[in-house]
């Protein structure tokens, strides 16, 4: 599946299930774990499984299985691994606490290396 028909896929199944607040960070070139990042929220921790499931399910249906599934036991902060998109749950609370909006918002670092002579 395309990375950009499976981000639609999620942010269109995030919308059915009524998440919150959901923000698609492109995150490439800040981390080699994935390309996009999605925050949503959920208005309980029933929901946020609800809407993490779901996902999950959609994708899978869709020929994308996850690699992992994390957080539906809890429910205050589900996490579904596409791969190239990596999706984050949370209760709006989890969310102020982490706010991983501003981790992802902020540029890249360069590293910088001394030439060691040989």
């Amino acid at each position: 599946m395309q990375l950009e028909t499976l981000r639609e896929l999620v942010v269109e199944t995030l919308n059915d299930m009524k998440a919150r607040d959901i923000e698609v960070m492109d995150v490439r070139g800040k981390t080699a774990i994935t390309d996009y990042m999605i925050v949503a929220s959920g208005t309980s921790d029933r929901h946020v499984k609800a809407i993490a499931e779901t996902v999950a399910y959609k994708s899978k249906e869709a020929g994308e299985t996850p690699l992992g599934l994390e957080g539906v036991t809890e429910g205050e902060w589900a996490l579904v691994d596409l791969n190239g998109v990596v999706v984050h749950v949370m209760l709006p609370k989890v969310r102020d606490f982490y706010n991983l909006e501003k981790l992802w918002a902020a540029p890249a670092a360069v590293a910088k290396v001394a030439a060691v002579p040989l």
